[in-house]
């Protein structure tokens, strides 16, 4: 039995839930907004990849710290300090006159977004001790995960058309303010009592390590090999620091141990995989249905809904499979049907009329999966460690996700422009050096329709519906990428749950604090 009252109970879940909607929402409702601030504040393909990097930068650098912090100075009070963070930047950056301005609260705005979420997967754990009420608690909030996440271009392309651009920002202060008056009288705090000493030097070196492994993937190409050899040497070194640091700690930040439990393991490699392939596809499938296939913006908001919503759908039923069959089973199952849904995408992209219909099945069958997979690897990484680690054990779990979206945003941003301009120059009719081409590619990748007249006129002024079908030819390696990725790891990850039979796994806490090594 949980030893908080229901009602309370209920309550603290929704100032949690809150966080969580807040935090995705500004993951995929701003990708709408960057051709209006192409337009508003001027800025160009590299000010507007950074309007997303800052923020997934700031919360990957920030995750590993903050659940440290929380286990050492009491997680509500850093979840009450970082919801307040997060209005405010939020406020800062709907109020910002320049692309510089924008950028810098972007990246403010992670540091406060990571730490609050990171927080909430903490506070789950511990005010939901009981491990079926834990259960419930976590498919909760994986659907209002879902809403935020799944629903933010929709959000983003209804607040464009009633308010204006800087409202996908203002919108939320009123909801930081309700969060912060719910969780001040309901959540519980919660701090690791072994957490006397705070690992400052594990916390640093991680930060920095992981700064520069972000910084030098989304930005290398335009740094140099001088500058990218010393920002590589330099995160290296900070790693290496990192690792010899954490094991001369007795408590240490980041507690490689955890590692030798296979079921941990594998559904880190279910966070991995989620994040290799359909949330980063989520930043670049609005410009595939705008630019290749010709869809407005309530258009393609309506077809993102066969992508989205069943991400808000399907946790709960994913939890309850993974109550019966186990998350060893649940979870390589469910990144085998992301992988199965991309390749029906790209099978849909090649049909002789592409629409909306030739690629409903894939993403139906893509967001069907991450609904079945997100929920139990929460819950598995959380519940793999005693509860006085749950800061620890959730931000592993954030950081694999966050580290790998950022990387894979630049690496699916890599594909999509290679892809669009050598489709652009084998539709051309003339001879065009493919460095010229990149330059319409990546307007087009950031979503500038212009780019396609453009383009155009490079490649000698050929048909729009053929430059269009080009274009849709070239989303297919990043369709083939996130596909392959999902099944790499879903096979990986069912090894690893295999092996680990018969060995340490996860078991219910007869004491009903859940689950324990």
């Amino acid at each position: 039995m949980s030893p908080h009252p229901p009602r309370k109970n209920a309550l603290a879940l929704l100032a949690m839930c809150l966080g969580a909607l807040m935090f995705g929402l500004e993951i995929t409702s701003v990708p709408v907004i960057l051709p209006r601030l192409e337009e508003v504040l001027h800025g160009d393909f590299q000010e507007l990849q950074w309007v997303m990097n800052a923020y997934t930068l700031a919360c990957t650098t920030v995750l590993m710290a903050t659940g440290t912090l929380a286990d050492r100075f009491g997680r509500k009070r850093v979840f009450m300090i970082s919801v307040t963070a997060f209005g405010a930047t939020s406020a800062l950056c709907g109020l910002a006159d320049s692309m510089a301005l924008l950028i810098a609260g972007r990246l403010l705005q992670g540091l406060a977004g990571g730490a609050m979420l990171i927080c909430s997967i903490a506070l789950l754990s511990h005010q939901f001790q009981d491990a079926r009420d834990r259960g419930r608690a976590f498919a909760t909030w994986g659907v209002v995960s879902g809403i935020g996440l799944g629903f933010g271009p929709i959000v983003g392309s209804a607040i464009i058309a009633l308010a204006g651009w800087e409202w996908i920002f203002l919108v939320h202060l009123p909801l930081a303010l309700l969060t912060l008056a719910i969780a001040a009288g309901t959540i519980t705090e919660s701090r690791d009592p072994d957490a006397n000493r705070l690992d400052v030097t594990g916390i640093l070196t991680l930060s920095l390590a992981v700064f520069g492994l972000v910084y030098l993937i989304t930005q290398g190409a335009t740094l140099g090999l001088p500058a990218s050899m010393a920002i590589a040497a330099a995160t290296t070194l900070c790693f290496a620091a990192f690792l010899f640091a954490e094991r001369r700690q007795t408590h240490p930040m980041f507690d490689f141990s955890v590692f030798r439990n296979r079921s941990f393991s594998g559904a880190i490699l279910g966070c991995i995989a989620m994040n290799v392939s359909y949330w980063p596809f989520m930043i670049y499938l609005p410009i595939y249905l705008q630019l290749g296939l010709g869809y407005d913006t309530l258009g393609t908001g309506l077809c993102l809904l066969a992508y989205t919503l069943p991400a808000l759908i399907f946790p709960p039923l994913g939890e309850r499979m993974s109550l019966r069959y186990g998350p060893g089973a649940v979870i390589p199952f469910g990144l085998a049907t992301i992988g199965l849904g991309f390749v029906a995408m790209k099978l849909g992209s090649i049909a002789a009329e592409p629409d909306w219909l030739t690629m409903l099945p894939g993403m139906l069958l893509a967001g069907i999966g991450i609904g079945i997979t997100n929920t139990p690897v929460t819950n598995t990484t959380t519940a793999s460690v005693p509860p006085s680690r749950a800061g620890m054990a959730s931000g592993i779990d954030m950081s694999a996700r966050l580290i790998t979206l950022a990387v894979n945003i630049a690496l699916m941003g890599i594909l999509l422009v290679e892809g669009i301009a050598a489709a652009l120059q084998r539709a051309a009719p003339k001879r065009v050096e493919l460095a010229e081409l990149r330059v319409a590619a990546e307007a087009i990748a950031a979503g500038n329709a212009e780019a396609l007249s453009t383009s155009q006129a490079i490649i000698g002024n050929l048909p729009e519906a053929i430059v269009q079908h080009g274009l849709i030819a070239g989303f297919g390696p990043v369709m083939i990428y996130g596909g392959a990725g999902a099944w790499i790891l879903a096979i990986l990850s069912l090894v690893l749950f295999r092996s680990g039979r018969g060995r340490p796994h996860l078991r219910p806490d007869d004491g009903g604090s859940g689950y324990a090594l």
